[in-house]
């Protein structure tokens, strides 16, 4: 790393910060990147689960699969051309519920119907009725994701302006859906799937769709969003509601993306912890590192999600007290676990469909009942491991067998409603109990696990904190509820990547619009730097210092 000053320093290379880096690079900013791992990519990365046990055996460690990656992003940064390949997941959901119904979600409308007047006559018109009210809601809200929320602390006639431009972006929307736009933004998952449908089938096949990573249970409030937050678009084409298994595992996009950011002159270095954000004169001027460098800079870009930033790296002294409180506010209450395997054999689920093709088979999910799915998050609430989980499942190495060596297979399993903090116990003492308890649950449905696991790691919530430095580890930077979005994420009066302190921004998943690797914040943050560059004097001043 040069000795030198950057007019941007960007912290972790996660794809938030890869993408901002990019942006910035391509407006003619010099710009540092600094990750503190060995290997960039934040929690989209492609490793070897055990290279003693099965060397050449890799899986997507944290991060498994692509739905919302922006077609904006794909396209600036020309991740195509830099060998990003994702092949879109059909069908796009496949639940298998408690007891041992095997059943797909097909993006092909007319394939849907066949499935629906075969197995759930009675909710076949309302289920198709449902998916297209849904996508139509979600059409509304997909603009919003590439632009930064209106700033509701500015009064007169400029706030009012923010606001109309805001306003403008519905004006699709018709009357009778704007009731339909705040229920869904506020209501219950549960309550909604009971007064909508009569099969707890298609109840849990809609769950398995809805909740990742989210606040609550799918009977609290707020909870119904997840629905249209997952049917945004992505990929090259921006599909609705899509899902991809990308080449290389999810590694391959941040990949692309470093290889687009040293095309723009980014500078990129591993291995280089950030121990904080230098303030001088109050404002931010560059970042201390752990082995006692600093590194100087005229503006400071963190991708650490809002905790880590202001009550870690930012000293307490140059934010004030109420503002570091309502940071320390932010609900976290959507930890999650990976748990990844090596097996010698393909996991089949023992009710598979005749003929189903490797497509099919690479994805599966062990989602509960909707009551069992809400007593799962009660006991995470109180600090204990259910005794049902949900199980995510995802066979990398059916569709792309670089994955895999020796006719093995990569499995990854994401668990939701893990706590964070155990109750009377730690995770230390409990990771063994729980790694058999997976292995015992997935082999109830896929006999093969219970016999061919190789290799395993589990990632529980303290270790995606402590691997990826993710406060609680919480997927999202703060969870997706409607008291933590838009124009109050990551709190009310701070939305728009802009820190309280001048010349320090946010770009990750705790900005608007949030989770998931859709690259929208890293965006939207560099964007509004380089609007700030435009107007602001002393920021201009800085860099040409």
């Amino acid at each position: 790393m040069k000795a030198k000053r950057y007019d941007a320093v960007v912290i972790g290379a996660g794809h938030n910060g890869l993408t901002a880096a990019f942006y910035l690079a391509r407006a003619g900013l010099s710009v540092l990147v600094l990750e503190r791992r060995d290997v960039l990519g934040g929690c989209a990365v492609t490793e070897e689960i055990d290279a003693a046990r099965a060397p050449g055996c890799r899986v997507s460690t944290a991060s498994y699969m692509a739905s919302m990656l922006r077609p904006e992003v794909i396209r600036d940064l020309a991740l195509d051309a830099h060998g990003l390949r994702m092949v879109a997941a059909e069908p796009t959901v496949q639940a298998v519920t408690p007891d041992g119904v095997v059943l797909p979600w097909w993006s092909d409308r007319a394939r849907m119907r066949a499935l629906l007047e075969r197995f759930a006559p009675a909710d076949c018109e309302r289920f198709l009725a449902m998916e297209g009210r849904l996508a139509g809601l979600a059409r509304h809200l997909e603009p919003l994701f590439m632009q930064a929320p209106p700033d509701m602390e500015r009064d007169g006639l400029a706030g009012l302006a923010d606001l109309l431009g805001f306003a403008l972006r519905f004006r699709g929307l018709r009357n009778r859906e704007i009731p339909e736009l705040i229920a869904f933004a506020t209501g219950s998952l549960g309550e909604f799937l009971d007064r909508t449908l009569e099969s707890p089938h298609l109840k849990s096949l809609i769950l398995a769709n809805s909740l990742y990573g989210k606040h609550g249970g799918p009977y609290d409030p707020g909870t119904l969003f997840g629905l249209l937050f997952h049917l945004l678009g992505g990929g090259a084409e921006s599909k609705q509601g899509f899902v991809g298994h990308v080449m290389g595992g999810m590694g391959a996009i941040t990949q692309a993306m470093a290889a687009a950011c040293r095309g723009a002159g980014v500078e990129l270095v591993t291995g280089a912890e950030v121990s904080g954000v230098r303030i001088e004169g109050g404002r931010a001027t560059g970042v201390a590192l752990a082995d006692g460098r600093a590194i100087d800079a005229a503006i400071v870009v963190s991708n650490a999600d809002p905790k880590r930033t202001y009550l870690k790296l930012v000293p307490a002294g140059a934010l004030d007290p109420e503002f570091r409180a309502r940071v320390a506010g932010i609900k976290m209450d959507g930890p999650c676990g990976k748990f990844n395997l090596v097996l010698s054999e393909e996991p089949r689920l023992a009710n598979e469909e005749p003929g189903s093709d490797a497509l099919r088979r690479a994805q599966f999910t062990l989602v509960p009942w909707l009551d069992g799915a809400q007593a799962a998050y009660g006991e995470m609430r109180r600090g204990r491991i259910a005794e049902e989980l949900w199980i995510d499942c995802l066979v990398p190495s059916l569709v792309d067998d670089s994955l895999a060596t020796n006719g093995r297979h990569v499995m990854t399993c994401f668990i939701q409603y893990l706590p964070y903090a155990l109750a009377g116990s730690d995770w230390s003492l409990e990771r063994e109990r729980l790694e058999a308890q997976l292995v015992r649950q997935i082999a109830q449905f896929v006999p093969a696990v219970g016999r061919s696991v190789v290799a395993q790691r589990l990632y529980t919530p303290a270790d995606l904190e402590a691997t990826f430095g993710i406060t609680e580890g919480n997927i999202f930077h703060g969870d997706l509820r409607p008291d933590q979005l838009f124009f109050m994420r990551p709190v009310p009066g701070h939305a728009r990547y802009a820190a309280p302190v001048p010349a320090l921004y946010l770009c990750g998943a705790g900005t608007h619009p949030g989770g998931g690797v859709t690259g929208a914040p890293g965006h939207n943050a560099a964007h509004r730097i380089l609007a700030d560059l435009k107007r602001d004097r002393a920021l201009r001043r800085r860099l040409a210092t």
